[in-house]
């Protein structure tokens, strides 16, 4: 799902508000996720799971084309754990 199916869902199941509210609603959340992880703070969504931020430390890698050594700078990946219960939810049969 993209964040525009997103809206839509939301939107269909929601008549009440304007679909234009609930993308800056969406657009809202997605940011403050975001701005959290750029600082380098955990986000946790009770239920569906939680986002971090992980350090790769600087390494020496090599070119695949022509195994050349490589330096591989140090740099920050997003990481996302699933819950409990989201996890609940992909394995029922």
């Amino acid at each position: 799902m993209i964040k525009s199916e997103l809206v839509e869902k939301l939107a269909a199941e929601n008549p009440h508000l304007f679909q234009r509210d609930i993308e800056n609603i969406v657009n809202a959340i997605l940011d403050q996720i975001g701005d959290a992880m750029a600082r380098g703070d955990r986000v946790e969504l009770r239920g569906f799971g939680a986002f971090s931020v992980k350090n790769r430390p600087a390494r020496v890698g090599r070119n695949p084309r022509t195994g050349e050594q490589v330096d591989v700078e140090e740099k920050y990946v997003p990481q996302f754990k699933a819950g409990k219960e989201i996890r609940e939810r992909l394995n029922r049969e």
